[in-house]
């Protein structure tokens, strides 16, 4: 077929609506853990916007929250798949930087949400809620709650050097009213009023732990800040274990279903509010 006719025919094609067909758009999703509720909640948005706009949507997530190599398999997985755009929720802030930077040299696009990465410029794009008001929020009602008592507050936080568990926990200490590092800090703030700091990793199991062993230290708590509400659920467990649970307030961040529920128990006082659900329908779109 001489050239003239070949593009006439694909003209012709076209004009009778046997155009090629664009390849699906293929998004993958990586998230820190897939039980958490807040990342179940992540996939579901991802999911919705997804069939909406006719991606193929491919998740995954590390085996807990810290697992960076879980999220990294999960990135080459995804990309030997065909994705051109990958959303992650980064378990470590900084090593998981080498392996986005290989995904962008190879032309996909990777966009951080709810956890920046350390640097922040490592992804194309970030969709997340202000984490460090969010402390601030909870702090304040904090405050409000304890109603002038001397506070001895125990912080069940994420683990050392992750923005985000540093965020919340230095907004809470902000709002609360105690010296506190600004938002760009990922380490901890420390003050006098805080009687003990545990590493929950924002997990029920692992928060009932710290809790337990924070009581070891500090049996006369009367204030406990959680990463997240899992780790006030464990919290809560230990403390009604040790028939303390009605002298302590609980605070924490999310606004997961669970959560909710969990307030209106009177397990947790309150909680501040994020957004997973819409990070991720926006991530995709």
């Amino acid at each position: 077929m001489q050239p003239q006719h070949a593009t006439l025919l694909a003209a012709l094609l076209a004009s009778a609506g046997f155009a090629h067909a664009q390849p699906q758009p293929v998004i993958g999703l990586i998230t820190k853990t897939e039980t958490n509720p807040f990342f179940v909640k992540m996939k579901e948005g991802a999911a919705e916007a997804a069939k909406a706009k006719g991606a193929k949507l491919l998740t995954g997530a590390g085996k807990a929250d810290g697992d960076n190599a879980g999220q990294v398999t999960a990135m080459e997985n995804m990309m030997a798949a065909g994705a051109k755009t990958i959303l992650i929720t980064p378990s470590d802030s900084k090593a998981i930087v080498p392996a986005i930077k290989k995904a962008r040299e190879k032309g996909v696009l990777v966009i951080a949400l709810d956890s920046p990465t350390d640097p922040t410029d490592a992804t194309d794009a970030l969709f997340a809620t202000d984490n460090y008001k969010a402390g601030e929020l909870i702090g304040q009602y904090a405050k409000a709650a304890l109603g002038g008592k001397p506070a001895k507050i125990v912080t069940l936080d994420l683990f050392p050097g992750h923005p985000v568990g540093a965020q919340r926990h230095n907004g809470f200490l902000k709002g609360f009213g105690l010296a506190a590092p600004d938002a760009r800090s990922n380490e901890l703030g420390k003050d006098a009023s805080v009687v003990c700091m545990a590493d929950s990793f924002g997990d029920r199991a692992k928060g009932q732990t710290a809790m337990e062993n924070c009581l070891q230290k500090a049996p006369d708590v009367n204030l406990v800040y959680t990463i997240n509400e899992p780790a006030a659920a464990g919290a809560y467990n230990a403390l009604k274990k040790a028939g303390k649970e009605k002298g302590v307030v609980i605070v924490s961040v999310d606004g997961g279903c669970q959560g909710i529920k969990d307030v209106g128990a009177g397990v947790i006082a309150a909680t501040s509010q994020q957004y997973p659900l819409k990070m991720a329908a926006m991530g995709v779109e």
